[in-house]
Parts: structure tokens; sequence; C-alpha cells
């Protein structure tokens, strides 16, 4: 019998919702957070364990910006696995245009307003990472890596 010995990754697993209007997006300005302060995200948030990525991006919708979305109304548009410094993640980024409720900040502890941006004109407090999963997804790339040597 082989003993087999594996350095597997362990990355952490993050779902996005991108809440589509016509061109513009829901975004929170993160507050209070301890990591990008001041700049704005998309409601996203880690997948817990054993939670499936788009029960993840549900939840975190429900959470932090007060709205329900169905399961079958996600879409998945970008996978992106980021390397971050000492972790690596796993960036899942889903599309709605439909949902139940408007969207506000449900969370104002963590986040100082709801804003719905232009994706032609973002602000330049986006963070950093989200504008690049941007630019894949509207450029119709499904997968992407960031941040890793070539």
């Amino acid at each position: 019998m082989t003993d087999y010995k594996y350095d597997t990754a362990a990355p952490y697993i993050a779902s996005y919702v991108l809440l589509r209007r016509d061109n513009t997006i829901a975004f929170v300005l993160r507050r209070n957070t301890q990591w990008m302060d001041g700049y704005y995200s998309l409601p996203s948030g880690k997948v817990e364990k054993m939670e499936a990525f788009s029960a993840g991006a549900i939840r975190e919708a429900k959470e932090e910006v007060g709205v329900t979305i169905a399961p079958e109304d996600l879409r998945p548009v970008l996978t992106m696995h980021r390397e971050g410094g000492d972790t690596q993640w796993v960036d899942v980024y889903f599309e709605v245009d439909k949902w139940e409720g408007e969207p506000v900040n449900a969370e104002p502890h963590v986040h100082s307003e709801l804003a719905w941006l232009d994706l032609d004109n973002l602000p330049e407090n986006v963070i950093p990472s989200v504008v690049v999963a941007l630019e894949h997804i509207k450029a119709g790339t499904h997968f992407a890596e960031l941040g890793w040597p070539n």
C-alpha cells in the first residue's frame, strides 16, 4: 500500500452577489470591519462549513441588504482564485436581477451605506479585487486568477 501525502490547499471561500438594476449594482460601504474600511464592496461573505456557494450568496444578500433571492434566480458569473498574502480565496460571483424586498443597509454596524453605483463610473474606493472581478464579468470571463506569480 502506498502512503500518499498531499500539501492540499485550504482556501477561504466567499460568495458575492451582484444585484443589478440596468447598469448599476448595489454596493455596501464597509466600516468597523478591520479590513478595507471606507471601501465599497458587493454584498458578500465567507461561505460557512457545509454550506453551498449559492446558499452562502442568498444568506449574505439577506443579512447585508435585506433581500430574499430564490435559488433559481442566481446566475453564476465568475469564479476567481485569489492569492491574498498568506491566504488563498475562492471567490464565487453570482448575478441577480430579480429579488424580493427593497435593498437597504441591513447591517449599519459594519456598513455606512448602500449605494447603487454605475459599472462604467465606479469610484476609486471600490475593493481592488472586486474591481478586477467586475472587469472579468463585463468581458464575459467565467474564471480568473488574481495575485499568483506567473
